[in-house]
């Protein structure tokens, strides 16, 4: 088991939740959404970190972020940083639930309201984060959360490079380089798997449209 660094821990989710708010705070529009998810708590851990987090909405304007909570969760989900990209860009979540390698537990309707709450907002992550852990430190992990919320062809290399030297130099976690490379190659298998499938729906189901469409 992975072994996290409780100070940076600590200093990581307080730089995170209080860009997270930040970006609530100059959002009034999701002020209200955010009202009717008050009192829920997901949560959220992510394996290629060996690391589990819980995100507690506190209120329409406050969300809080926490290593242990006794609170029970309405949905707990598991998977990849890269799943978590997956499902944090995407226009259609439910679907990204459903296909991805994402485990979840309890209902998803809180996790997808929140998804797409979080995906209209345009969020500082990199001064929030510099302030809490100094500047390298700080710019590797908003560059990597940058990554995860603009998830695509460009973003998926830089995300595997970023995630590498973060886990490996910078936090000093566990995993040895060959295991990480090896992770990552299957991913990325499995991922233009799952992409050229996708395609093959779409075209699927453009003829079915076009043969509804003719007289």
């Amino acid at each position: 088991m992975t072994q996290h660094d409780p100070a940076l821990l600590s200093a990581a989710l307080a730089g995170i939740e209080r860009a997270l708010n930040q970006a609530i705070a100059l959002s009034p529009t999701s002020h209200e959404e955010l009202a009717g998810l008050a009192g829920t708590v997901l949560g959220v851990e992510i394996t290629t970190f060996d690391l589990t987090v819980y995100l507690e909405i506190v209120s329409g304007i406050e969300t809080r972020l926490l290593t242990h909570c006794e609170l029970p969760t309405a949905a707990f989900v598991r998977g990849t940083v890269e799943d978590f990209a997956s499902l944090a860009s995407s226009k259609d979540p439910a679907a990204v639930l459903i296909n991805s390698g994402i485990e979840l537990e309890g209902n998803s309707a809180s996790l997808i309201t929140l998804q797409q709450i979080i995906s209209r907002m345009d969020i500082d992550w990199e001064a929030p984060l510099v302030a809490t852990l100094g500047d390298v430190m700080g710019h590797q992990i908003a560059e990597i959360l940058r990554n995860i919320f603009r998830w695509g062809e460009s973003a998926r290399a830089s995300l595997r490079r970023q995630v590498s030297e973060f886990v490996l130099e910078e936090a000093r976690l566990t995993p040895p380089k060959a295991e990480l490379e090896y992770f990552f190659d299957a991913v990325q298998s499995l991922s233009m798997q799952v992409d050229r499938v996708q395609n093959k729906v779409e075209k699927l189901r453009a003829k079915v449209e076009q043969k509804r469409g003719q007289p």
